[in-house]
């Protein structure tokens, strides 16, 4: 590990010029993945900013049952949250399906959209990575790719993003609250991360001077009737090989609103807006279902050895969409 310099900031204010004022700076929040990587010599910041004593750790209520989170609420208390649980249920299973119980206490909602998209060989050092050092190459193309990406990579990277509470996030059309030099700005969570292109090193649209405060979660009446599945390698503690996070509102056995956001298959949260759209006023059914999730999986790259995952992602779409469908006609 690198010597870094280390200053606790004071105010939300003084964190953009902190940030500035010297080379590589970072945010030290929970920490839950930035010491990892800083362990691994991955990640050289520096300098750290600690923000965990600024006004960031509350959950409020916006108006029309909108909610307010800020950056630094831990993942434990978002998940037991008593308006996440009645509101957003998808996020709180998420969340639960994240991790183990000891992270999710340390890690906060800030932290959690800033966490490295990642695989096996970002992690060895004696592999090629573009995301470790851009233009070295790409190892999982021709390696041992099961969990990589299926949709959005590029011959640069086919890492998958890791995150569970960013998948609902993206399904709930959160928008990302933060404050840079220029002032404050609000960022669609969708828009939040990026896709490899050629320059997978960087991650989020998020700028150098810029902190998040909150996370926005807009008021979606209908999104009590929603669900996270998560396909995974063991029932613990492992990243997802492909997910769905899914909201659902019928009426007279139509699809009136419906979103839908998939993890495990792209280097970002992918929302499904392909499948959205085909599923606007169609009949809830098991074919509807199936229809939108082959339109959304048509443009999909399969390699050596993640080609199941296509058939794992359309499945398993069906199944989410048709469960909601039925918690829906019971309502």
């Amino acid at each position: 590990m690198n010597n870094f310099a280390y200053t606790r900031a004071e105010s939300v204010a003084a964190v953009p010029g902190l940030l500035t004022s010297g080379p590589r700076n970072k945010i030290l929040g929970g920490g839950t993945n930035l010491v990892d990587l800083m362990r691994e010599n991955i990640e050289q910041p520096g300098g750290l900013i600690d923000i965990t004593r600024l006004p960031l750790a509350e959950i409020t209520d916006l108006p029309e049952g909108g909610l307010r989170v800020g950056a630094l609420v831990r993942n434990s208390q978002l998940a037991a949250h008593q308006h996440v649980r009645e509101r957003f249920p998808v996020l709180s299973q998420a969340i639960l399906m994240g991790a183990s119980a000891q992270l999710r206490n340390m890690a906060t909602t800030g932290g959690n959209l800033m966490q490295r998209t990642r695989c096996y060989y970002f992690y060895d050092s004696a592999a090629r990575c573009n995301k470790r050092q851009p233009g070295a190459g790409c190892d999982a193309l021709e390696g041992h790719n099961r969990i990589h990406a299926i949709l959005g990579s590029s011959d640069a990277c086919i890492a998958t993003h890791p995150s569970d509470m960013c998948v609902a996030m993206s399904a709930l059309d959160a928008v990302v609250q933060v404050t840079g030099t220029e002032g404050p700005r609000s960022i669609p969570i969708v828009d939040f991360h990026r896709l490899p292109g050629d320059r997978p090193d960087t991650d989020t649209n998020l700028r150098p001077d810029e902190l998040i405060t909150a996370v926005d979660l807009p008021p979606l009446a209908f999104a009590t009737n929603s669900l996270y599945r998560k396909v995974r390698d063991r029932a613990s503690y492992a990243f997802a090989i492909v997910s769905v996070a899914a909201v659902l509102e019928t009426e007279n056995g139509r699809i009136g609103n419906v979103r839908l956001a998939l993890g495990g298959v792209a280097h970002k949260p992918w929302r499904a807006a392909i499948a959205e759209k085909q599923l606007h006023g169609e009949p809830a059914t098991e074919e509807s279902f199936r229809r939108a999730a082959e339109a959304e999986l048509a443009p999909a790259r399969a390699r050596k050895h993640n080609g199941f995952k296509i058939e794992l992602a359309k499945r398993l779409i069906v199944s989410v969409l048709s469960e909601l469908s039925r918690k829906g006609t019971a309502q």
